[in-house]
């Protein structure tokens, strides 16, 4: 596993996952990165900066112009490798698996030879000392890049990946994720766990915004992220990606519910 080690950083942090070529979500989070006065330096990127919307060079080029640290996702691993699928962990036949097809084949042909050797060069994990606490940040366990880690996951799950994790790169106080796309920090019998969710897709509540997460004095708080929707949209029905993804940046619900834990899909309207 490839280790990056980020040494002490100060004051806060901004905490993000998946932009999923969605470039104007991953502009307006730098916009507001600025606003806040947090520097690249103070940020973190949990991987999948390539799925499902319509800019997925643009985005890449973005983040590496930034020099903002990212880890691999599996979607950066299976680029880079040139494989046939995402590697995102989907059972055969779900919604995310069938819909995958036309998301990853053309970010796939969009990816040069720079990207992918970007790609295959990006950290497993990522460590850093804040408020004196040792994080790691990992993509989705360490014990499988694409593994869903809801808020709701059996204890032994989260006690795997923890045990997984510093086995490899020694004792953390917290550990930070992505891949599942729903922000959530979770009290392990060993530390907080914190998914920082998102940029580039609602967290299937309804809306259209995305999240993000802020670290500071040793505290994590969710922010919700506000773009142009219909930029993003359009991006993606001009790369013919209308499979249904771009109808989840306006309607705030996954065509992909089936992989979700119950407790996250949307209620079923009552019959009669």
């Amino acid at each position: 596993m490839k280790i990056q080690d980020l040494g002490a950083l100060d004051g806060p942090m901004l905490l993000f996952g998946g932009p999923y070529s969605n470039l104007q979500a991953l502009m307006a989070l730098q916009a507001q990165a600025a606003a806040l006065a947090i520097a690249p330096e103070q940020m973190i990127c949990t991987g999948d900066v390539v799925a499902y919307c319509g800019d997925p060079v643009a985005c890449v080029d973005a983040l590496r112009a930034a020099q903002i640290p990212v880890i691999a996702g599996n979607c950066e691993k299976q680029l880079a490798a040139g494989a046939p699928d995402c590697g995102c962990g989907f059972e055969e036949g779900t919604a995310c698996d069938l819909l995958s097809v036309g998301w990853y084949g053309f970010a796939n042909a969009q990816m040069g030879a720079d990207h992918r050797h970007w790609m295959a060069n990006l950290p497993d994990v990522i460590t850093f000392r804040h408020a004196g606490k040792r994080f790691g940040v990992i993509h989705g366990g360490v014990t499988d890049i694409a593994r869903f880690v809801w808020s709701s996951s059996d204890r032994s799950v989260f006690d795997a990946e923890w045990l997984a994790l510093e086995q490899v790169i020694g004792p953390v106080d917290a550990i930070v994720s992505g891949h599942s796309g729903i922000p959530f920090q979770h009290a392990t019998a060993r530390g907080p766990w914190i998914n920082a969710g998102v940029i580039g897709m609602p967290p299937n509540d309804g809306a259209p915004l995305t999240h993000f997460a802020i670290l500071d004095r040793g505290s994590v708080t969710f922010h919700p992220l506000a773009y142009d929707v219909d930029a993003a949209v359009t991006a993606m029905t001009h790369a013919g990606l209308t499979q249904g993804y771009h109808r989840a940046l306006k309607t705030g619900y996954w065509p992909s519910e089936d992989i979700l834990p119950p407790a996250l899909r949307r209620a079923t309207p009552a019959k009669g």
